[in-house]
């Protein structure tokens, strides 16, 4: 069980953001600490390691991207194909945002490539846990093949999010959205 506390909190937010923005391997500890006030034996209280840290970044910030996905898709539409579609336009108005750099996620398999590691199994659950999301809504919609309709319309996406951060072409999820719905019929 994880014990919260808002030392441990401020350590997760502070590495959380710098991990995105400077990547695992290339942010320190002392960077960490020095950034979010936190003492060194306060984060060895609740953490084993620099990688327990980065565990905990992974599942705090799936929980909060999983937020964000329920609360966009559901503010915007009310069906299951209208929330896979939703999905898209979110995305698009996410690669428009002043602090988008990717997906996390992405980039946590991208440092850490063996997929025993904890980092990236931690990345995979996420990806896991995602696509349930959007093989519920594929049955919601009976688009026939719910599972194949939510690898579909993940990978458009993930693809999307790659060439927005790699190209800046943040029309990529509208073209994502356009290709989804082609493969609809």
């Amino acid at each position: 069980m994880v014990t919260r506390s808002p030392r441990r909190d401020q350590l997760v937010s502070t590495a959380s953001e710098l991990f995105y923005r400077h990547g695992f391997h290339a942010t320190g500890i002392d960077t960490v600490l020095a950034e979010s006030g936190v003492a060194k034996m306060t984060l060895y209280n609740h953490f084993k390691s620099k990688e327990g840290l980065i565990v905990a970044t992974i599942h705090d910030r799936s929980s909060r991207v999983m937020k964000w996905i329920e609360f966009g898709t559901a503010s915007r539409a009310q069906t299951g194909l209208g929330k896979l579609l939703v999905l898209f336009d979110i995305h698009e108005d996410w690669y428009n945002s002043p602090n988008f750099l990717g997906c996390y996620f992405q980039r946590v398999c991208a440092e850490f490539p063996d997929r025993n590691s904890q980092p990236h199994r931690a990345a995979a659950t996420h990806f896991s846990k995602l696509f349930d999301c959007l093989k519920n809504w594929a049955e919601e919609a009976d688009l026939g093949t719910p599972a194949a309709r939510a690898e579909e319309a993940l990978l458009l996406l993930e693809g999307a999010t790659v060439m927005a951060q790699a190209t800046g072409a943040t029309i990529a999820a509208r073209r994502a959205r356009r290709s989804f719905e082609a493969t609809l019929g």
